[in-house]
């Protein structure tokens, strides 16, 4: 079943993104993931307000894909990178309807 990454990301600093918007497209799809969005286009219509500077949405094809790419070696001082020079929030959303 498929799997939805959903990331709000606001950089602390820059200095991390350059390196990392360089890698991270092949390492998602080495795990077979695909960018659906990456965005400073974004703007919210409902609730209350939660400003973030990027808005992200990834499909996976599974949940254990997703896990995998989190914890690829090559990956990691990216993540790292990422959590530390930045305020940032990953949601993993199963593809599927719960109230059907």
């Amino acid at each position: 079943m498929s799997y939805y990454s959903v990331l709000d990301v606001t950089p602390a600093d820059d200095k991390w993104v350059a390196d990392y918007v360089a890698v991270s497209g092949k390492i998602v799809a080495k795990h077979g993931g695909k960018y659906l969005a990456r965005t400073a286009s974004h703007e919210q219509i409902e609730g209350n307000d939660q400003p973030a500077a990027l808005r992200i949405i990834l499909e996976w094809p599974s949940k254990e894909a997703a896990l995998n790419f989190m914890k690829d070696q090559e990956y990691v001082p990216h993540l790292e990178a990422r959590t530390k020079g930045s305020v940032s929030h990953h949601y993993l959303i199963e593809a599927k309807d719960d109230l059907a």
